[in-house]
C-alpha cells in the first residue's frame, strides 16, 4: 500500500474528499462505519473507524460519510454494523474493498464510492465448488484487465460526472460479454448494441466507466449478457438508478460497486453416499478412493454436480468393528486405510500378491462390509508391499514433498499408531511414560535409529498412498465438473491422536451429545470430549484451520456435522452413558439466589434423584425389594437414594455386569432402563463446579420429581425452563457461533454447509444467513413446529434439501414403518385420496424426488438408495437393510453396502436417464439462455412453484432480506 499516512510534511499535498455511500436498513442502536488500512479508517481498529450518518431517499435508508485524502491514495475499507459503544454486531463478509484513487483525480475534486453490502451468500460464488468447478470456465473468460491497471475516463469539464459501473458475474459462457443498457445515449437508450461495453478484470468482476453531464442525471440502467451470435439476457429485477446532489462545481467521480448481475439462481443436484458403500468391480470388500472416478462419471451421466461424501478419516481406535463409526476420529487429518486400493499400490506386483488379491476380492464380495476381515486383508498385503518398495517409494521426491507438508500431524499419527499397537490399546492413559505426549519423545519414536523405524514409515507410507489416490480422485471430478463434498464430524475420539498432542483443548472429563430430538427421544450420548473453546481461541483456532486446509486439498464442500454445536454443545458428565441429563455449554445458568427469591429453595430435593416406594413398586413390581436392597438406601421413611458404588450411570451398568450368576428376577437391558429412569428423575442439575448454579433438567414436566410439587413451584420452574432453553441464551450462543464459524470458514474456500437439524435456537438461521452458510432441509424433519412434513416449494434458497439422510431412514424403510403417517403424507402432501401402496413404489419415489429438484433450495442431494428407488428392479433388497445409521443405538455397526456395483448403473441408461430428466426439467444445473425482465417470476411458474426462489441467491443481491429498521 502507498500513501497511507495523509499530508505528512509542510510541502502542501493534493487533496480529494472521499465519499463513502451505503444503502443498509438497521434496527434501533445499530450504526454502520468504515474500517480500513490506514489511520484514518482506523488501521482495522473498528474503535477508530469512520462512523458513518444516515438518511432516507425515499424508501431506502443511505449511510454515508467521507475522508479527505491526497492524490494517488490507496488503501483497503470494509463495513461494520457497530452498537453506540463501536462494538460490532455484523461483519461485512467476502473479500476486503480495495479503494485506489488514480493520478489523474484532479485536486479539490470529489469520488464518492457507492457500495452494496456484501452477505455471505455474495462469497459463495468465490468458493472452490464455484469457482474452481462448476464456474471453472467463466474464472478464465479471456483478456483480463487488472482492476488497478484499468485506466479511468477524464475529463476537465466542471458539469460532467464521471461513473465507473462495476458488477460481478461469476457464471458467463464462453464467448459472452456484459454490457450496461439505459437510458442516456451513452447507455444506448436501453438498446443493446449501443450499450456501454464492460471490460473483464479478473475474479469475474466487469467494469468500465462514461462520462455524463450533471443535468442528465438520475440515470437508469442495467446490465446485460451478449454473444458474438446476437443472443443476450438482460438481468431481471427493477431496473438500477444512479442520481447525484451536486448542482454544480468539479468533476465528480462515482464509483458504483453493483454486487452481482441479477439472474437466475444457479442450482444443482448431487448424490449422497457413504465411501464404504461404494460398490464396485474392483473394490476389496468396501468402496475405495479411487472408485469415485467411477461414481463422478455416474453423476454426470445422470445430471449431477456433486458427489457428497461421510467423513473418511482413520476411525481405528478399538480394532475391530466399533470402528465402523465414521464419526470418531483416531485422527482429523489422517485418512482411513479401510479405502485404500492395494492393487494401486505398486506397478509391478508379484503374482502370488496377485492372487492373494483377486482370491480377497471374491471373500470379501460379501451383503455388507466386513469391517475387520476387510482391514486385516488391505493392512496385510499392503506390508507385503511395502517390504517390497519401501525404499523406492519412501526415498522419492514425490514422498519427500509429501512428507515434509504433512509431517506435523503425519509424524504424531504414526507414532501413535505404533504405541496403540505395541499397548494394545489406542487409551494413552495406559501408556506408562507416552501418556504424557511431548515432542522430544515423539523424535526418538519416529528416529530412523529406532528398531521399529520401518514400522513408523508404514504408517507414513500407507498415508501417502491414499492420498494419492484420493487426489487422483478430486482431480478427477474438478475436471468433470463435479463438486466432492466432504464431511466434517463434530468431535473426537477421547482415545485419539489430537487429544493426545492437544490435551488442553478438550475438556477430557465431559462427553459430548444431543438433546432428545427427532432422533432419540432419550438424547444421545457421542461419547467425544467437548471442546476447550477458550484455549482454542489463543491461536485463533490454529488446530481448526488447519483441519480445514487439509479437507480442501481433496473437496471443494463439506458438511459441518451438528454446526449447532458451535452455537452451544450439549455437555454430559463423563459418567453418563445415556444422553438426557446434560446441559448446554456455555450457557447462563440459574442462579441459586434467582431461584430463592421466585420461593425455590428445596435444593437438595429437586437436585437429586427422586426415588419413593411407590416408583420402586411401579417399575419393578415383586422385584422391588431386591432392586432397593442391591442399589439403594433408604435415607428417609420410603425414601431412597442411590448407594455410593452404583450413583451414576456407568456405575450401574458396571454392578449390573457383575451379575453374572443370573441373579437379576428381569432381563439387565430392562432393569438398566428402569434403574436410568430413576437417576434421571431430577429438575435441576447441579453445576460440578459451582454448587450455587443449577440448570433445568430437558423435559423436566416428564418427571415424576417435577409433577409432585406444589403449583407455584411448577409454575415458576415451567417458567425459567422456557426461559433458559429458548430466550436467555440466544445472544451468547450468537456471539459463540459469530467467534468460531467465520473462522472455520475462512481457513479455506470450500463451500460451507451446516447440518441444522434437532433442537434449533431462533439465532442459527440468522447467523447461517449472514455467514452464508447452507443449512438442511428433510422433509420429514421440518423446522416449522406446526407442520408435519416439509414443503420442498417453500424452501429458501440458501439450504441444502433431501428426502433423507444417513441418520435416517431411507425413502422405502420411512415409507413401510407406519401406516397412519404414510396414509397422512399420501393425502396431505400428494393430494391423493386414495389407499397409499404398503411399499414405496417408483411412482413414490419419483414424486418426492421431483419436489425435491423442483425445490428453489440451491442443492437437492439424494442418498443413493432413494435414487434406486426410481426403478423396481434395485428394490428387491429388503428396506430396512439400506439404512445406514440407528442413531438410538450407540454400538451401531456401520456396514451397508450398495447392491450393485457402480460399472452396473453406469449400464443402465434407463435410470440415468430417468435422474437426468428429472434433473434437467427442474432447471437445475442447466443455464438457460434468452431470459429477459421478470425472468425469475416466469421461472417460478414454469415450475409450479407455490413461491418464488429468494433473492438470497448467487447473482442476486440480497438486499430485501436485510433487516428493518424500527
Amino acid at each position: 500500500m502507498v500513501n497511507t499516512g495523509l499530508f505528512s510534511g509542510s510541502k502542501a499535498v493534493k487533496s480529494v474528499k472521499t465519499s463513502f455511500r451505503l444503502p443498509y436498513y438497521t434496527q434501533w442502536g445499530q450504526n454502520l462505519l468504515v474500517c480500513g488500512s490506514v489511520p484514518v479508517l482506523g488501521s482495522w481498529d473498528v474503535k477508530k473507524g469512520l462512523l458513518l450518518k444516515p438518511f432516507h431517499q425515499g424508501d431506502e435508508l443511505i449511510w454515508c460519510g467521507s475522508i479527505t485524502v491526497p492524490c494517488g491514495f490507496q488503501c483497503q475499507y470494509n463495513y461494520h454494523v457497530v452498537d453506540d459503544n463501536r462494538k460490532i454486531l455484523r461483519n461485512e463478509m467476502g473479500e476486503k474493498r480495495e479503494l485506489l484513487l488514480h493520478e489523474g483525480i484532479q485536486n479539490g475534486q470529489e469520488v464518492e464510492f457507492r457500495d452494496l453490502w456484501q452477505t455471505g451468500s455474495d462469497a459463495i460464488p468465490y468458493r472452490s465448488a464455484f469457482k474452481d468447478v462448476i464456474f471453472r470456465q467463466s474464472w478464465n473468460s479471456g483478456v483480463v484487465t487488472p482492476i488497478g491497471a484499468s485506466p479511468i475516463k477524464f475529463s476537465q469539464e466542471a458539469d460532467a460526472i464521471v461513473i465507473r459501473f462495476k458488477v460481478r458475474c461469476p457464471n458467463i459462457e464462453k464467448d459472452t460479454s456484459i454490457c450496461v443498457i439505459g437510458s442516456h445515449a451513452q447507455l444506448g437508450q436501453w438498446k443493446v448494441p449501443n450499450g456501454l461495453k464492460l471490460n473483464y478484470c479478473g475474479e469475474s468482476v466487469w467494469q468500465a466507466d462514461c462520462v455524463i453531464q450533471r443535468s442528465d442525471f438520475p440515470i437508469k440502467y442495467r446490465y446485460c449478457k451478449y454473444d458474438k451470435a446476437g443472443n443476450m439476457s438482460i438481468e431481471n429485477g427493477p431496473n438500477r438508478e444512479v442520481s447525484t446532489n451536486c448542482s454544480s462545481g468539479e468533476t465528480k467521480y462515482i464509483f458504483l460497486s453493483d454486487g452481482m448481475l441479477r439472474e437466475v439462481p444457479w442450482r444443482g443436484a448431487g448424490v449422497a453416499i457413504p465411501m464404504f458403500s461404494v460398490r464396485s468391480e474392483s473394490d476389496i470388500g468396501v468402496g475405495e478412493f479411487l472408485d469415485l472416478k467411477l461414481l463422478v462419471d455416474w453423476a454426470v451421466a445422470s445430471g449431477f454436480h456433486l458427489v457428497q461424501l461421510l467423513p473418511i478419516n482413520d476411525t481405528s481406535v478399538h480394532g475391530m468393528w466399533w470402528d465402523s463409526y465414521p464419526y470418531s476420529s483416531l485422527s482429523v487429518f489422517a485418512l482411513h486405510p479401510l479405502y485404500l486400493r492395494v492393487q494401486a499400490l505398486s506397478e509391478n506386483l508379484p503374482d502370488e500378491i496377485k492372487q492373494e488379491i483377486e482370491k480377497a476380492k471374491r471373500h470379501l464380495d460379501g451383503k455388507d462390509v466386513d469391517y475387520e476381515a476387510t482391514m486385516a486383508t488391505k493392512l496385510s498385503i499392503a506390508k507385503k508391499v511395502f517390504a517390497l518398495e519401501k525404499d523406492l517409494i519412501l526415498n522419492s521426491s514425490s514422498f519427500q514433498k509429501f512428507f515434509s507438508e504433512n509431517e506435523e500431524w503425519l509424524k504424531p499419527y504414526a507414532a501413535f499408531c505404533f504405541l496403540r499397537d505395541f499397548f494394545e490399546t489406542s487409551d494413552h492413559s495406559q501408556w506408562g511414560r507416552f501418556h504424557y505426549y511431548s515432542k522430544d519423545k515423539l523424535e526418538k519414536l519416529v528416529s530412523k535409529e529406532s528398531l521399529h523405524y520401518d514400522i513408523i514409515c508404514f504408517h507414513y507410507y500407507v498415508q501417502y498412498h491414499l492420498h494419492l489416490q484420493l487426489s487422483e480422485a478430486a482431480e478427477y471430478a474438478r475436471n468433470m465438473g463435479v463438486v466432492l463434498k466432504g464431511d466434517l464430524p463434530i468431535g473426537v475420539d477421547k482415545n485419539s491422536v489430537d487429544t493426545w498432542v492437544y490435551p488442553n483443548l478438550f475438556r477430557m472429563n465431559t462427553s459430548t451429545g444431543a438433546p432428545p430430538d427427532y432422533f432419540d427421544k432419550n438424547g444421545q450420548n457421542w461419547g467425544f470430549p467437548t471442546y476447550n473453546w477458550e484455549e482454542m481461541s489463543k491461536d485463533n483456532y490454529a488446530w481448526w484451520r488447519a483441519r480445514l486446509a487439509q479437507m480442501a486439498k481433496y473437496f471443494t464442500a463439506y458438511r459441518i456435522d451438528h454446526i449447532l454445536g458451535f452455537f452451544r454443545i450439549w455437555e454430559l458428565p463423563d459418567h453418563a452413558m445415556t444422553g438426557l441429563v446434560g446441559k448446554f455449554r456455555p450457557s447462563i445458568p440459574l442462579s441459586q439466589e434467582e431461584l430463592e427469591s421466585e420461593g425455590i429453595w428445596d435444593f437438595n430435593r429437586l437436585s437429586r434423584p427422586y426415588i419413593r416406594l411407590g416408583h420402586l413398586q411401579e417399575k419393578f413390581g415383586d422385584s422391588w425389594t431386591f432392586v432397593a436392597a442391591t442399589f439403594l438406601n433408604e435415607y428417609e421413611n420410603q425414601c431412597f437414594k442411590f448407594k455410593e458404588d452404583c450413583n451414576t450411570e456407568k456405575k450401574i451398568a458396571a454392578k449390573l455386569k457383575s451379575f453374572a450368576d443370573g441373579s437379576l428376577f428381569e432381563s439387565e437391558d430392562k432393569i438398566r432402563r428402569n434403574l436410568f429412569d430413576l437417576i434421571q428423575n431430577i429438575v435441576l442439575i447441579r453445576d460440578p463446579e459451582d454448587a450455587k448454579k443449577f440448570y433445568p433438567r430437558f423435559n423436566l414436566e416428564d418427571t415424576s420429581s417435577f409433577n409432585d410439587l406444589d403449583d407455584h413451584s411448577k409454575n415458576v420452574l415451567r417458567r425459567l425452563y422456557y426461559d433458559y432453553y429458548f430466550h436467555r441464551q440466544e445472544n451468547l450462543w450468537r456471539e459463540n457461533a459469530l467467534k468460531t464459524l467465520p473462522v472455520l470458514m475462512n481457513s479455506s474456500d470450500m463451500l460451507t454447509c451446516g447440518e441444522d437439524l434437532g433442537l434449533i435456537p431462533s439465532c442459527v438461521h440468522p447467523v447461517m444467513q449472514e455467514l452464508g452458510l447452507l443449512g438442511l432441509r428433510i422433509q420429514r424433519m421440518p423446522s416449522e413446529p406446526d407442520l408435519e412434513f416439509g414443503i420442498p416449494s417453500q424452501y429458501s434458497y440458501m439450504t441444502v434439501c433431501a428426502p433423507s439422510c444417513h441418520d435416517a431412514a431411507t425413502l422405502r424403510a420411512w415409507w413401510e414403518e407406519d401406516e397412519d403417517r404414510r396414509l397422512r403424507f399420501f393425502r396431505n402432501v400428494m393430494e391423493c385420496d386414495m389407499l397409499p401402496p404398503d411399499q414405496c413404489t417408483s411412482e413414490v419415489a419419483y414424486f418426492i424426488i421431483r419436489q425435491h429438484v423442483e425445490s428453489p433450495s440451491m442443492w437437492a442431494i439424494f442418498p443413493l438408495q432413494d435414487l434406486l428407488a426410481l426403478k423396481e428392479e434395485y428394490t428387491t433388497r429388503p428396506a430396512k437393510e439400506e439404512t445406514i445409521n440407528d442413531p438410538t443405538n450407540p454400538k451401531h455397526y456401520w456396514r451397508y453396502r450398495v447392491h450393485v456395483t457402480v460399472e452396473s448403473l453406469l449400464e443402465d441408461n434407463e435410470l440415468t436417464s430417468i435422474i437426468n430428466n428429472l434433473v434437467r426439467e427442474s432447471g437445475r444445473s442447466f443455464p438457460k439462455k434468452g431470459i429477459e425482465g421478470e425472468a425469475s417470476l416466469a421461472y417460478g411458474k414454469q415450475q409450479n412453484m407455490k413461491t418464488p426462489i429468494s433473492s438470497v441467491s448467487i447473482g442476486v443481491h440480497p438486499r430485501d432480506a436485510l433487516p428493518v429498521r424500527s
